[in-house]
């Protein structure tokens, strides 16, 4: 049977065809420019997108800067410990405030102009103040600060004034899989010190589609499944696995471990000695959330994907991949690792964020 592959222009892009089982996707969902300018402006203007993790920003006057959604913006937190994303933009004449990915400081200086801003947002100094009329006020010349709030967290922004969810409601069922990670620590989850920063001349879709694609994994890596064998890695000792929608675009999976995960579920890669620490921990988890919800916490591998721009996998380590389109074919990846924190947290379990 031959398939033809070149299709009128106005042929439909998704094709979901529940009577006959079927969902088919044109390759020019990956490939078309127009779609892509158009997906910028219909999805991550609009949606809440992944900006970091609060641990990024332990204390006041500490931030980082990146790029989110096509857009250059920079997380910090303030002297008064609140966390606020602004646009990496000097409110003169649009020069980038933040050069460094991270860092600590009381304020931010515009190397343009030398206006500064505090860690607030507040324009705190200009250089020669009476070369302005009466009319200039360093009140109305703050940093632009963007709409963002956190979950557990992780914390987001959303470029849309008039974005009508909250973040818990454009979360939705993810708000979930966020709980089954956060609470792998008493004291929260931190991100360890560190970034994968790479990319890929693929449309952003694809690394979203592979990261929940489990199909893929043995006929692809190969190499790490022997390795891991070799390291005492076994086949589940359990079948099963699901994988299911929660709402607005997000989605998750969850399976049985095939290799140890480092919280608390032991297997010979870990060596016998530690054994009965690992295996007190979960103990530990069972009287916390009782024995089904400890098993999902400790003894489940799982990947969440957060439409449109954040994906977390949550296996033998917890990676946190944040993606940002580059036209149709090409994609920024931050990837990160997260971990059982050492800080207490003092304002619950996420930390003050204004929007």
């Amino acid at each position: 049977m031959t398939i033809e592959l070149q299709r009128p222009v106005g042929a439909p892009i998704v094709i979901d065809d529940l009577e006959r089982l079927s969902f088919r996707v044109d390759r020019r969902a990956y490939t078309d420019d127009d779609l892509a300018a158009r997906e910028m402006t219909r999805i991550f203007d609009r949606c809440w997108l992944y900006v970091g993790h609060e641990s990024e920003v332990p204390g006041p006057g500490s931030y980082v800067a990146r790029d989110v959604g096509g857009r250059p913006v920079f997380m910090a937190r303030g002297s008064d410990g609140v966390i606020r994303v602004f646009a990496n933009s000097c409110t003169h004449r649009g020069a980038l405030i933040c050069s460094q990915p991270a860092g600590q400081a009381r304020s931010f200086r515009c190397p343009y102009h030398d206006w500064t801003f505090s860690n607030q947002g507040d324009l705190v100094g200009v250089p020669i103040p009476d070369g302005y009329g009466p009319g200039f006020r360093k009140a109305d010349f703050g940093l632009a600060q963007h709409r963002s709030d956190s979950y557990r967290g992780f914390v987001f922004v959303t470029f849309d004034p008039e974005q009508p969810r909250t973040l818990t409601e454009y979360l939705a069922g993810a708000t979930e899989y966020l709980d089954l990670i956060d609470d792998q620590s008493e004291v929260g989850m931190e991100v360890i010190q560190g970034a994968q920063l790479h990319g890929a001349r693929a449309n952003w879709k694809l690394m979203m589609e592979n990261s929940v694609d489990i199909y893929h994994f043995r006929a692809l890596h190969k190499r790490y499944v022997s390795y891991m064998e070799s390291l005492g890695s076994v086949p589940p000792r359990r079948r099963g696995g699901f994988g299911c929608a929660l709402g607005l675009g997000h989605g998750a999976n969850e399976l049985p471990p095939a290799a140890a995960r480092p919280l608390a579920y032991w297997t010979p890669m870990f060596g016998a000695e530690v054994r009965p620490r690992i295996e007190a921990t979960a103990a530990r988890f069972v009287d916390r959330f009782g024995a089904e919800r400890a098993e999902r916490i400790t003894g489940t591998n799982r990947a969440v994907l957060i439409f449109p721009n954040l994906m977390i996998i949550d296996a033998i380590a917890i990676t946190i991949r944040k993606i940002d389109p580059i036209g149709a074919g090409q994609m920024a990846i931050t990837s990160v690792a997260l971990a059982p924190g050492t800080r207490i947290r003092t304002s619950g379990n996420s930390a003050r964020v204004t929007t």
